[in-house]
């Protein structure tokens, strides 16, 4: 007659798992608590601390055992308070995190790295998902070597962002083994401070380039009123105006390279709001209307009788539509006529989904085609004396183009000369 199975086993295993939940769980809290004692104190290295807590809570991950690499990590029944517990503490991370295997499988992800690689999958290699050398080459020197390192991954669509990709390797939970059970991989967006560092250079090589020639015509004419024309009322008072014009075409032009570079700076983020894209036209041919007048111009508008509603922001569409219906009254002044509509169309440029097409089109002299390429370049001029009479700075178009960008539109011009030309944006429709 055999002995009866011993009963203490089990509850052993359960204390000691116990123990080691209670023990990870402190670890975690603990370092996150020094994260924010850094942050608020602005002493220690808050990254440090925080990939800290980013590799136990991975680590957890690597040697849980609905996960196991095979290490030689005994099967246990799963314990979904903790599986729960750490990928919570994941999904508040707002950085992109990756936990991979030693075959480069993905094991565990948070939701920003879900939102990054749209093809992210657990389970499968990560390469389906990402296809970067670097990054990918590194994740095999961080297992060979046994130590972090960092490169950079870039993507170039829908926008060019670029990520600063820390990965370190993580040991499995095998006393005295050795044996790395996978890697984890931080990304940081590098995109804001890219553009920023971009911003400035460009900002100050543009500016002192185009504010050149008018402050020369200003401090000109200051010497003459100075000297020659101290007397000379009439002089006085024409040269002041001609100051005055200048002072206000460098208004213009820093308010638009200021508008052109914060559009650059958001151009990775694509709007979130729905906005009704006839409401904003509408009121923009509204706003420009006295100008038309002015230079016997007829606005014809064509709109939808229901809101065209888009994703977008309404402030920069506004914008879109000043610049367009603007540009269209200056230019094709000669026409006397300007057409603007809007209608609902289907696929467009090869993207599938309903979309809207807001079209400008004027009756002036038209565009020779050796200019169409260069149109949305900065500071570009089809008739440069024609551009700066009529008070314009170069960057109309271009700021067009990067709010069409930024709504993941297009923007199309088309022209012959004597026919006059139409501007076109196309937006992804939403339908409510």
């Amino acid at each position: 007659m055999s002995a009866p199975d011993d009963p203490t086993p089990e509850p052993r295993i359960q204390g000691a798992a116990l123990l080691r939940d209670a023990v990870l769980l402190a670890a975690v809290v603990t370092c996150f608590v020094m994260v924010a004692v850094a942050l608020v104190q602005g002493k220690g290295d808050a990254w440090l601390l925080l990939w800290a807590a980013i590799a136990i809570i991975a680590g957890f991950l690597v040697a849980s055992p609905k996960q196991s690499l095979g290490v030689g990590v005994r099967s246990q029944p799963s314990k979904p308070q903790q599986s729960s517990v750490a990928e919570a503490v994941l999904a508040q991370i707002p950085d992109p995190v990756i936990l991979v295997d030693q075959r480069a499988v993905v094991i565990e992800a948070n939701k920003a790295a879900y939102g990054l690689l749209s093809g992210l999958k657990t389970g499968h290699p990560l390469s389906f998902a990402l296809r970067s050398p670097d990054v990918l080459d590194g994740i095999q020197r961080a297992l060979e070597k046994g130590e972090a390192l960092k490169v950079e991954y870039s993507e170039r669509v829908p926008t060019e962002r670029t990520f600063e990709v820390h990965i370190g390797p993580l040991l499995a939970d095998a006393p005295n083994t050795g044996v790395q059970a996978g890697v984890v991989l931080f990304f940081r967006d590098l995109t804001s401070a890219r553009r920023l560092e971009a911003m400035r250079a460009d900002f100050v090589a543009n500016a002192s380039h185009e504010l050149r020639t008018p402050l020369a015509s200003v401090l000109g004419f200051i010497e003459t009123l100075q000297g020659p024309a101290r007397d000379d009322v009439k002089a006085r008072e024409r040269f002041l105006d001609i100051m005055k014009g200048q002072a206000q075409r460098m208004k213009r032009l820093i308010d638009d390279l200021l508008s052109l570079s914060r559009i650059e700076m958001r151009a990775h983020l694509s709007p979130t709001q729905n906005v009704d894209l006839a409401s904003i036209v509408s009121q923009m041919v509204e706003t420009l209307s006295p100008m038309a007048r002015e230079g016997g111009v007829v606005i014809q508008v064509k709109l939808p009788g229901q809101p065209v509603l888009v994703r977008g922001d309404r402030d920069e569409l506004l914008r879109v539509a000043e610049n367009l219906i603007e540009n269209a009254v200056k230019y094709g002044e000669s026409g006397g006529r300007v057409d603007v509509e809007i209608e609902s169309i289907g696929a467009s440029h090869g993207e599938q989904g309903p979309h809207v097409a807001f079209a400008v089109q004027d009756y002036g002299p038209g565009i020779a085609p050796e200019h169409l390429p260069r149109l949305t370049e900065r500071f570009y001029r089809a008739d440069v004396a024609q551009s700066r009479d009529k008070g314009g700075t170069g960057l109309g178009l271009a700021i067009v183009k990067h709010i069409v960008n930024r709504h993941r539109g297009h923007f199309d011009i088309a022209s012959e000369p004597g026919q006059g030309a139409r501007f076109t944006v196309t937006l992804p429709e939403t339908r409510s």
